[in-house]
């Protein structure tokens, strides 16, 4: 397994893990959706960031 193998695999864990754990919380008068979006946004950033600190 290489480098961008385990952080595109880590990267798509951390989103499908945002997106259930944002659908299990109960429901407030906020937007699930916009929640959701922008929380898959952040974490997108984030690994965009690291892969890029990292050289990969």
């Amino acid at each position: 397994m290489t480098n961008r193998q385990f952080w595109s695999g880590m990267g798509m864990g951390l989103l499908a893990g945002t997106a259930i754990g944002m659908v299990g919380v109960p429901h407030r008068k906020t937007n699930v959706k916009r929640t959701v979006g922008k929380a898959i946004k952040t974490v997108g950033e984030i690994v965009e960031n690291a892969s890029d600190a990292m050289g990969l």
